[in-house]
């Protein structure tokens, strides 16, 4: 990758490095007794909104069916609504079957386990802490006198100030980056249909097959394509760096080269791998 590189990746993910923080003079001092409080109090919102969450009846969700609908330009132009502006909706047999399974599992559900979901609070708040003391620039993370009331999400006005100052700087950054990998794509001989055959963001690989051309095939229901195969022909992988099987496609680059086009891939995961392939043409497909 030229443009979109691992490293412009991570800028991405230090954008928001003050989001959710709130200043708390006690955050200054480690002071277990203080974190303990404030421990509770989070994890009793937490169990609070999974219980909610989880006595969720999905039976709101049939109440649409036979419902009047009004065209949405109409309904609020305040002029008179005739009969050819509205419509009853009918529920699709399969959505309401799948909604009715919902409410009958519903139904049956065992009762809410608070012990489990505190469980799982710790686990994240584990999580969170390794998270910080991984990913938060050094500067930062050395004036934090404990980790774990920063992954409750309290921080000295200080630290805030230089959260806030170091997220402006990256999305600066992220955005620089983004600008010139825009104006380079605009600047390559490559037709809108020809990029189209390579939008496979959040597709997972499930296949990657290489003999005379270059086969990789994709589980895209977590995309935004219908197509699951692209052939890549006559290929000459440049870079194949980690894992690619069962990884998702993040973001690519594609340059027209001399003899077709130079397609590099960037995928999710640690580390994070990357596919760099020259090939004369590339054919899109569903099968």
């Amino acid at each position: 990758m030229k443009y979109l590189t691992k490293e412009w990746y991570e800028t991405c993910q230090q954008t928001g490095l003050h989001f959710g923080m709130r200043v708390h003079k006690g955050a200054a001092l480690l002071d277990e007794a203080l974190f303990q409080r404030l421990y509770k109090r989070k994890e009793k919102e937490y169990v609070k909104q999974e219980h909610e969450m989880y006595d969720f009846d999905p039976r709101f969700m049939l109440e649409s069916d036979g419902q009047v609908m009004t065209r949405v330009d109409k309904a609020f132009s305040g002029k008179e609504i005739t009969a050819e502006d509205q419509m009853v909706y009918h529920m699709p047999p399969e959505e309401r079957a799948h909604i009715e399974k919902l409410i009958a599992e519903y139904d049956v559900r065992p009762a809410f386990d608070e012990k489990q979901c505190k469980d799982k609070y710790k686990e994240l708040m584990e999580w969170n802490c390794q998270y910080h003391a991984e990913n938060l620039p050094a500067d930062i993370l050395n004036q934090i006198a404990d980790i774990r009331m920063f992954a409750l999400g309290y921080c000295t006005s200080e630290v805030l100030q230089q959260l806030k100052k170091k997220s402006a700087e990256n999305t600066q950054e992220m955005e620089r980056v983004g600008q010139a990998y825009r104006e380079e794509m605009l600047n390559q001989d490559i037709s809108d249909e020809i990029r189209s055959r390579v939008q496979f963001h959040d597709c997972k690989v499930t296949e990657l097959l290489h003999t005379d051309n270059l086969v990789i095939r994709f589980d895209n229901r977590g995309g935004f394509t219908e197509i699951n195969k692209l052939t890549l022909t006559a290929p000459e992988i440049l870079k194949q760096e980690g894992e690619i099987i069962s990884r998702h496609w993040l973001y690519q680059e594609l340059y027209r080269i001399d003899q077709g086009y130079e397609l590099h891939v960037l995928m999710d995961g640690e580390p994070m791998p990357e596919l760099i392939v020259r090939c004369t043409d590339i054919i899109a497909e569903t099968d």
